[in-house]
């Protein structure tokens, strides 16, 4: 776990005994039954629960979720609906399980690895512990892991046309990001820095970022200079994971806040999810975003790590599972 999940303190009386579900069976990575084998392990655990399987507006449901106030919130869906469980339930909130339920999993992964959603569950509720989470905001739109600015960012749109099937609009929507490329840069300032001009941005949270830790709270930012269509997509295919400092194109800073402007409306990708951004955004540091519940892979406690509280689960046996 990178230094961006932070292990917080958790009363010893808290336990984890009720729990709110809310399920996208259409997502990347779910399906039908996914909320019929979510339940069973839940009740293994002896866990009082809930699970939401609606088929319209996924947001309201979360919101109706968190106002039951549970103990923990389990979200497996895509990544846009992590995002959004992450940013409605807040530091203030229940304990989020962010299970990888999509495509990409931006968020999942970085907290879970690669593991399968019922693994994560299952390592979680049997041997988890509380951390926190840091993240960036740009003009109110949270981000968990990495969010990417400029021409690289409209590959977003051939990516979601790729997962569609939809081959020849993922072309057309390539050739446009390529041909957008450099026909307007964007331009930054760091918080009392001099504005430079670059072709896009990355900025890298401190949950998957290879340099920073706890002890640095900040975002890494990175500009990008792509010399032709090749770097461009590239960058836009690995902006969320690349090592920006092998590459001599490339110049990295830290910050707490960045302001970036462009001639027209910023492309940008979220945590995997295009969103809209105008031509001058605002982006800052938020120290604690949300709180989640993550396995330990370790069989004790690091120092002022604190575990969990819920019930040894009961053997579920296999024919009881969904198949």
């Amino acid at each position: 776990m990178s230094g961006g999940v932070q292990t917080s303190s958790l009363r010893p009386s808290c336990l984890v005994r009720r729990v709110e579900a809310v399920v996208n069976t259409a997502s990347g990575s779910t399906g039908p039954t996914s909320p019929e084998e979510l339940s069973v392990i839940l009740e293994s655990f002896g866990l009082e629960h809930r699970i939401h399987s609606p088929e319209g507006d996924l947001e309201t449901c979360i919101a109706q979720a968190l106002g039951r106030k549970p103990d923990l919130l389990v979200i497996l869906a895509g990544d846009g609906t992590a995002r959004a469980a992450a940013a409605m339930a807040g530091p203030d909130g229940p304990l989020l399980a962010a299970l990888p339920g999509g495509t990409m999993n931006m968020l999942p992964r970085a907290l879970y690895g690669q593991r399968t959603w019922q693994d994560a569950l299952i390592d979680a509720l049997r041997q988890g512990a509380v951390h926190e989470v840091s993240g960036g905001e740009i003009d109110g739109h949270p981000f968990y892991c990495a969010a990417m600015l400029g021409a690289p960012a409209l590959l977003g749109r051939a990516r979601e046309a790729v997962r569609h099937g939809q081959m020849r609009q993922a072309l057309k929507r390539a050739k446009v990001a390529v041909g957008a490329a450099f026909l307007g840069r964007l331009r930054y300032a760091l918080e009392g820095g001099m504005p430079r001009k670059v072709e896009a941005l990355s900025i890298i949270c401190p949950l998957i970022s290879r340099v920073l830790d706890e002890q640095e709270p900040a975002l890494e930012i990175a500009a990008l200079n792509p010399k032709n269509a090749a770097d461009l997509i590239a960058l836009g295919l690995h902006a969320a994971l690349g090592d920006w400092r092998a590459d001599r194109n490339v110049r990295t800073d830290l910050a707490r806040r960045v302001r970036v402007w462009a001639k027209g409306a910023i492309p940008a990708i979220l945590d995997g999810e295009t969103v809209h951004v105008g031509s001058v955004a605002e982006v800052r540091f938020i120290p604690l975003a949300f709180r989640a519940l993550v396995p330990v892979d370790e069989p004790v406690c690091a120092p002022g790590d604190l575990r969990v509280t819920v019930p040894t689960p009961r053997t579920v046996p296999e024919s009881t599972l969904p198949v």
